[in-house]
């Protein structure tokens, strides 16, 4: 049995502006969400982006070709209900964060970390008030209370929008640091990945490329620069 799918059935996506921001018309009719919420989102240029999505399609609709309806549907089905939940998932990362947890052994691997991480905790401290500290190995070694209290905060700031593209930084680079280096423009999103991508860069320099691991690397790439255009556009 072929799977169902949705039928281009419109001529023309256009953006309106509406209470609470913007949405998206399909010849007039507002696109809902997979749980029939009406899609408003923040700005205008992120209505854009939807628009031109569904513009986009051809004869069935893709909705894997359409990364900015996606993330828009997640952000008012799933964040908006539970805001205070994703935020305190996404806080807890700052107790093990990826740039904390050092190797102590090749030198030339722990000298990189050092060279590539230490300036991002750095920048933690000076602009969220919040200092980590580097552990060599892997044991679990939990960090200042008062800087995590502060990084929560943070985090908790977000709206729903924001909160949905941040969850993609923080989870697929494992570090809360680093997606806010991002958000707040201390870090490009291609630095910031390739910076999240230490330990599997230095590992394939030792081993050599594995062709399957590389193409997903590249796919989680794609999406964490996506990610962070979302998140940009969610302010006007």
């Amino acid at each position: 049995m072929s799977e169902w799918a949705l039928k281009r059935f419109w001529q023309k996506a256009d953006v309106e502006a509406v209470d609470g921001g913007y949405t998206v018309l399909l010849d007039g009719r507002t696109v809902k969400t997979p749980a029939k919420t009406k899609l408003v989102v923040p700005t205008r240029d992120l209505a854009r982006e939807i628009a031109a999505e569904w513009d986009a399609q051809q004869e069935k609709v893709n909705p894997f070709a359409m990364p900015f309806t996606r993330m828009a549907n997640s952000a008012l089905d799933k964040v908006a209900p539970q805001h205070s939940e994703v935020a305190a998932m996404l806080a807890d990362y700052a107790d093990s964060d990826l740039l904390c947890y050092r190797a102590d052994h090749p030198e030339e691997l722990a000298e990189r970390q050092r060279a590539a991480w230490d300036p991002l905790l750095d920048w933690a401290e000076e602009s969220l008030s919040a200092r980590l500290t580097p552990v060599a190995g892997v044991m679990h070694r939990p960090q200042d209370r008062g800087a995590l209290d502060r990084l929560s905060r943070a985090v908790r700031g977000q709206s729903s929008f924001a909160l949905a593209a941040f969850h993609d930084l923080v989870s697929m680079s494992g570090s809360l640091i680093i997606a806010f280096a991002v958000v707040r423009g201390a870090r490009s999103p291609e630095a910031a990945w390739q910076v999240s991508r230490l330990d599997e860069t230095w590992q394939q320099e030792q081993w050599g490329l594995d062709d399957e691991a590389a193409e997903v690397a590249e796919i989680k790439r794609k999406e964490f620069l996506h990610a962070a255009v979302f998140h940009s556009l969610t302010n006007g």
